[in-house]
């Protein structure tokens, strides 16, 4: 595979109120054999409180998982066999372990005749998205478009490309399988292979550890991808190796996949054939498929289809497309569709690798989102979509993992670009539709104002003068089997000259409501608008803390159903008043669907809050003109509190007392915001010492109920210089 740009890491966005460090402090070393999170666990629950001394010395904490100015956590590969081979779980980054299961879909991947694997290449890896617990970014890149999409390999020209635990989280949340990558290449890459493939223990301690590797950090299998020659040995046990890591992978991951790439030979030349055929059958039939080179031709697929060796694996051969276009190549830039319309036409499945281009290639990032939009909606009639079949309660503010401002509840809560996809959101559908008459309907993110995250879902358009009926805007597409009565609630904007209201569409429809209108094999249904007096309102905005958004419109309706399938979420746009050409544009903040008898359940409870992993720098006040370093506190928090209902949690701090006994308690303020049991404090400002001060944990619930206070987690952290001691 080609590289895209040089690989050299963007400079650190620092925070704005960041300065100089004057000199880093950590909690005492350890030298009785235990791990800083046992060291944690022993923390005693029975007090809240924990108590440091403010020292200054080198952290202690590693450069490959943490960055050196900052403490941050960052996602990092293995560059040598050795390292590799050394790899332990107990020394592994506990923050990048993804933290979102695979999400249940329909079509289950191995029932899919032609499928989508997208390879993200870009610019050596490990970009703005190798800080695990986000970064002030302006202008990343993500990706967005996950419904049409089944496999996602983050690729890197490191020997063990270990994906970002913020891909795995977003890919995982629509039903997408991670793979990272495992490449030799050149001189250093061969002698590699010569070390590994030597005899049988060699091969397997190496698979040994892409297994325990994957199954720590939670993502899906390998690419597999031998770019330099291999010897009469060598190549002999890379069959034998892919056949032990692929069934080693399948016996520990449930859907886990092994793929190969196109390049090596049974020969052990380094030839690519971009195509399979009987000189690299044999890797293809030992683990789970093949990702050809892109130099292929419609005459080599027309071949290849009926080769023997594929019988009964089409769907397993994903034919490769550079978008980028280099080489003799079908397509690539915007003219990818036409490379997918003929991988498509013979019935093969693609990878289509760094479509990245509409980022790197095309200069102008303010129309990032744009330009991703128009290439994925070229591709869009030779993909495939898959459904979220994951239950109640589902809930999406079509977040996109980045953003100029972050959004909670309508209001601005935080003013500074920032990227961390393992905010995304689940995903709606982009698109441009024309409409009868001349009119037409888009969607597409829009951050100029957002109910919670980074943008909010805008419908846009045109309804002609003879356009009478309502125009249905299909968002996401489900397979989420329904309770006896589903709460269903909109927050949106409404637009000047039409009305919105909720679409869905269920399947099974013998058994749906009355009076629903049969869309093929869906039925339409329209849930019942409660009124804002009704008893379920009231207990619904009780729960919520309230419902009085800036701006916003918040209507709740009521879906009475049993034994239906959830198929599809729309809205539909109706013209009001007399016949004209209609302009429109509807904001939409948030759709949540509850079972109703959810309002009744109680709250979750985090429990088991600690605090390690304590480092204290030295660095510039928060006002631009000051010159005396302030004291800031790094601190890694871990707590316990089940995930299954939690959308994520909001990490908080307040000052209970200070050097100055007489001053009073500080207000609670936002520290930031936790995807995990685990979250990294980074240069907190803080009082000098001795001080005290209180660090609190509430989880945001995806029924989307307050969780009272009584329920966070909290610790109290008292801190000393010398013999200075702080009650606690």
């Amino acid at each position: 595979m080609a590289s895209n740009a040089d690989g050299n890491q963007p400079e650190r966005q620092k925070a704005p109120d960041g300065g100089e460090r004057a000199g880093v402090g950590v909690e005492e070393g350890r030298t009785d054999g235990t791990s800083r999170l046992e060291s944690c666990l022993d923390q005693p629950m029975d007090s809240d409180g924990v108590h440091e001394v403010v020292r200054f010395t080198h952290s202690p904490l590693p450069d490959r998982h943490y960055d050196g100015d900052t403490t941050e956590p960052v996602s990092a590969a293995l560059h040598t066999l050795g390292e590799l081979l050394s790899w332990d779980r107990r020394e592994a980054n506990p923050f990048n372990v993804a933290a979102v299961p695979l999400a249940p879909r329909e079509p289950p991947l191995a029932s899919c005749p032609c499928r989508t694997l997208v390879s993200h290449d870009m610019m050596g890896g490990y970009l703005d998205d190798r800080f695990i617990q986000g970064t002030a970014a302006e202008t990343p890149f993500a990706f967005y478009h996950w419904q049409h999409i089944d496999i996602f390999n983050y690729f890197t020209h490191q020997l063990v490309t270990v994906p970002p635990a913020v891909w795995t989280n977003a890919a995982h949340r629509h039903g997408v399988i991670v793979l990272g990558t495992f490449i030799t290449e050149w001189d250093d890459g061969a002698a590699t292979c010569e070390a590994f493939l030597r005899d049988e223990e060699s091969y397997r301690g190496v698979a040994d550890k892409l297994v325990q590797i994957s199954c720590c950090y939670g993502f899906d299998g390998w690419l597999v991808n031998i770019e330099n020659p291999l010897s009469e040995v060598a190549v002999r046990n890379m069959e034998l190796f892919l056949r032990y890591l692929s069934d080693q992978m399948h016996e520990r991951v449930s859907g886990s996949l092994v793929l190969w790439y196109d390049s090596v030979i049974r020969d052990g030349r380094l030839k690519w054939q971009n195509e399979l055929n009987a000189s690299n059958r044999m890797f293809f039939d030992a683990c789970d498929g093949f990702f050809t080179n892109y130099n292929w031709t419609e005459q080599s697929l027309e071949w290849m289809k009926d080769y023997s060796g594929v019988r009964g694996r089409q769907a397993d051969v994903y034919v490769g497309i550079d978008v980028f276009a280099r080489g003799e190549v079908v397509g690539g830039m915007f003219d990818t569709n036409k490379a997918l319309q003929v991988v498509r036409k013979h019935n093969f499945s693609a990878a289509i690798f760094a479509p990245g281009w509409v980022y790197e290639a095309l200069r102008d990032r303010t129309e990032f989102r744009r330009n991703q939009d128009r290439f994925w909606a070229l591709l869009s009639d030779h993909l495939f979509v898959h459904r979220l079949a994951s239950p109640l309660p589902f809930t999406s503010s079509f977040c996109q993992g980045f953003g100029d401002t972050f959004y909670w509840k309508g209001q601005r809560e935080q003013q500074q670009s920032w990227f961390h996809l393992s905010a995304q959101e689940v995903q709606p559908w982009y698109y441009h539709s024309p409409l009868e008459g001349g009119g037409w309907l888009r969607t597409r993110g829009c951050p100029e104002d957002a109910w919670s995250g980074g943008c909010s879902l805008l419908l846009e358009g045109l309804l002609p003068a003879t356009h009478t009926s309502p125009v249905s805007a299909r968002i996401f597409s489900l397979d989420i089997p329904l309770p006896p009565q589903t709460l269903v609630t909109l927050i949106n904007q409404p637009s000047a000259g039409v009305s919105v209201s909720l679409d869905l569409k269920t399947g099974d429809p013998s058994v749906c409501p009355d009076g629903g209108v049969q869309d093929g094999t869906l039925t339409s249904v329209s849930p019942v608008v409660l009124e804002g007096g009704h008893d379920v309102v009231t207990l619904f905005s009780q729960l919520c803390g309230g419902l009085t958004p800036r701006g916003w419109t918040v209507r709740c309706s009521m879906l009475e159903g049993r034994g239906c399938t959830l198929r599809e979420v729309g809205v539909s746009i109706q013209r009001e008043g007399a016949p004209q050409d209609t302009p429109f544009s509807c904001r939409l903040g948030e759709i949540r669907l509850l079972d109703a008898s959810s309002l009744r359940a109680p709250p979750e409870r985090v429990g088991g809050l600690c605090v390690y992993d304590v480092v204290w720098l030295r660095g510039a006040g928060p006002a631009p003109d000051s010159t005396r370093p302030h004291l800031r506190l790094n601190a890694t928090l871990r707590w316990a509190c089940p995930m299954e209902r939690v959308h994520h949690f909001r990490v908080y701090w307040r000052r209970l007392r200070g050097p100055d006994p007489r001053a009073p308690p500080g207000p609670l303020a936002l520290v930031g915001r936790a995807y995990s049991h685990l979250f990294r404090v980074t240069e907190l400002l803080v009082p000098e010492a001795p001080a005290l001060l209180e660090l609190l944990v509430e989880p945001v619930v995806r029924s989307g109920f307050l969780v009272p206070e009584g329920q966070w987690g909290r610790r109290r952290l008292s801190y000393t210089e010398g013999g200075d001691a702080v009650e606690v």
